[in-house]
């Protein structure tokens, strides 16, 4: 219970009080709540628990991060907000949470209804962000939080995903951290062409080749 609250908290906190350049460092965090929340779901299965949680780490914890902070770094965007702040988003935002929590208790049982809330308040977060801001980095930010919402997804199942879908969707994460980091990277603007050398008069100036 207490990783998912931890999970949640970094997933509302960052839209509705932060900027993005403290993305990064919620972003880890929530990378060690969902190792948490995945090691204690499946705790028949040790080798497969330690698989999940160092992939969950190295690559949520550790790589997403640094990567997004170099892009914020370099763009200069860490200013920017991840949601409107005004009465009527964040509204939204509260509706969306307050449903994604109801869903969760009209679809599973009791056992399950507070990780599918988490899931679904997650998930809805994440897409209002990817609708009301049109900033890269932003959309970038609500994409990383929809996937590691897939990724809770699997402590609600009995048995964990087979090996081969974690290795898809370890692919997909990574693909997205390097289109990602592709795409944001800044345009350098093309340097202007040097002028010719002139003389008093405003003339281009004759070249020691050209003097007699």
């Amino acid at each position: 219970m207490l990783a998912l609250v931890v999970f949640l908290l970094t997933a509302v906190m960052p839209v509705f009080f932060g900027r993005l350049r403290v993305v990064p460092y919620w972003l880890a965090v929530q990378a060690l709540a969902l190792a948490w929340a995945l090691a204690s779901s499946h705790v028949q299965t040790p080798a497969h628990s330690l698989a999940v949680v160092l992939e969950v780490v190295l690559v949520r914890g550790l790589l997403a991060p640094w990567l997004m902070h170099g892009v914020l770094t370099r763009r200069g965007e860490g200013a920017l907000e991840l949601m409107p702040s005004n009465l009527f988003a964040w509204a939204v935002a509260v509706a969306l949470i307050v449903m994604a929590f109801e869903f969760g208790g009209a679809a599973v049982a009791e056992t399950g209804t507070f990780t599918l809330g988490v899931v679904g308040a997650c998930v809805a977060i994440a897409f209002l962000v990817l609708s009301t801001n049109e900033a890269g980095s932003a959309q970038w930010s609500a994409l990383l939080l929809l996937e590691n919402a897939l990724a809770l997804f699997e402590s609600l199942l009995p048995d964990p995903w087979a090996l081969p879908v974690h290795v898809a969707l370890s692919l997909v994460y990574l693909l997205t951290l390097a289109a990602a980091r592709y795409l944001l990277a800044p345009v350098r603007a093309a340097e202007p062409p040097a002028d010719p050398i002139t003389d008093g008069a405003g003339a281009p100036a004759a070249s020691s080749a050209e003097v007699p």
